[in-house]
């Protein structure tokens, strides 16, 4: 029987690139955490460009299935991706849509529009986890927050919901196509990428985790696209060259684009576009390059990108029922960033849902998917 891992077996595994999601995943908890005290004003939030680390996601996810299962077709059944995927995806999903259910009557705030929490039935509480569960987006009915989140009990999960349709369209189609084809494609993408950027009032490209209307849903398409593509074209096509201190370099780099501040104010957003765009067209594809060629010399740095690459995907998906806890704090008492408990109880909260993270892999995570794989994989792989 093939165990889970199998699909990178006979390749060298990019161990920087598991280190930078985790890198990424972090600073999207200080920037959830923080943006808390931006009033809802993009000039204004900490870790100003700290939404991007979706986008970098997508991108990393592109290479990192490309370069995983191109080869592998041959050998390998859709319906045998399809539960591969499943199995490493999901479980976290469920487990999140669990955490934001539990915390979900102790984050009422009316200062944030959430003064619906407290009268919401149980029953529709519930609804709303299992459908979570699923990974579909709940219908407008169903907004039990009133964000008008695709999911009202754990708001990250709407990148979920176009990972999976990313890793649809890879096996029924882009897995075949050509070169020149994908080019063609990533132009294209990058075209609405562009445009987008560039015609948003708010001359940025957050975007795509609403139900407001289907314009939501087409931003979360443009900010899939775009990147998803762009990856996989980096792992067909460009060869990697060794960077010495790779990790190092990526990390200060990824780190610098989160966090670089607010560009043009509200009256040059022309300049924040033109910044966004060219951390999607230049920075990201450079960062995963240079980390996908370096190499993590000394045990101790070994360790390091292991445990951020093997918290990387539970911290994004379960720390914002977390963050949600703080949000109605800071909003109820009318707390400021400049308060020193302001900032304590943020980091506490980091803090908090890193340890989460780490003892719902090690717990809970790793074992779901040991057990999954025996009983799913090992069916397959024996027709």
């Amino acid at each position: 029987m093939q165990s889970l891992n199998s699909t990178v077996a006979s390749k060298p595994h990019y161990i920087i690139l598991d280190g930078l999601r985790g890198v990424a995943a972090i600073m999207v908890v200080f920037f959830h955490i923080f943006e808390t005290f931006s009033g809802g004003d993009h000039t204004k939030q900490f870790i100003n460009h700290g939404y991007l680390a979706v986008d970098f996601f997508f991108m990393l996810s592109g290479y990192v299935i490309s370069y995983a299962y191109d080869s592998r077709w041959n050998k390998m059944g859709l319906k045998d991706f399809f539960i591969r995927r499943l199995v490493r995806l999901q479980p976290m999903i469920i487990v999140g849509s669990i955490i934001g259910a539990a915390l979900f009557y102790f984050q009422a705030s009316e200062a944030l529009g959430w003064s619906a929490i407290a009268s919401t039935p149980v029953w529709k509480l519930l609804l709303v986890m299992l459908i979570g569960m699923t990974i579909i987006p709940v219908g407008k009915g169903l907004d039990i927050r009133g964000w008008n989140e695709m999911h009202p009990l754990n708001g990250p999960s709407w990148s979920l919901f176009f990972e999976y349709i990313a890793n649809i369209a890879y096996a029924l189609a882009l897995k075949n196509i050509s070169k020149t084809m994908l080019f063609l494609l990533v132009l294209i993408s990058f075209g609405f990428t562009f445009h987008y950027a560039f015609t948003n009032p708010n001359g940025d490209i957050i975007g795509g985790w609403s139900i407001d209307d289907l314009t939501q849903l087409k931003i979360g398409f443009v900010r899939l696209c775009f990147p998803f593509l762009m990856g996989i074209l980096l792992a067909r096509v460009v060869k990697l060259k060794y960077i010495k201190n790779a990790f190092m370099l990526t990390s200060i780099l990824l780190v610098l684009v989160f966090a670089f501040p607010r560009l043009g104010g509200h009256t040059s957003l022309w300049m924040n576009a033109t910044y966004e765009c060219l951390a999607l067209l230049v920075i990201f594809p450079l960062v995963i390059l240079i980390g996908a060629g370096g190499k993590v010399i000394g045990e101790s740095a070994n360790r390091l990108c292991k445990f951020l690459g093997d918290i990387s995907y539970p911290i994004y998906i379960t720390h914002f029922p977390l963050a949600y806890l703080y949000m109605a704090w800071v909003n109820n008492g009318k707390h400021t960033l400049q308060e020193p408990l302001s900032l304590i109880y943020g980091f506490l909260t980091v803090i908090i849902a890193v340890g989460m993270a780490w003892i719902l892999l090690k717990f809970y995570d790793m074992p779901v998917r040991k057990w999954l794989g025996e009983k799913l994989l090992s069916k397959i792989n024996t027709h």
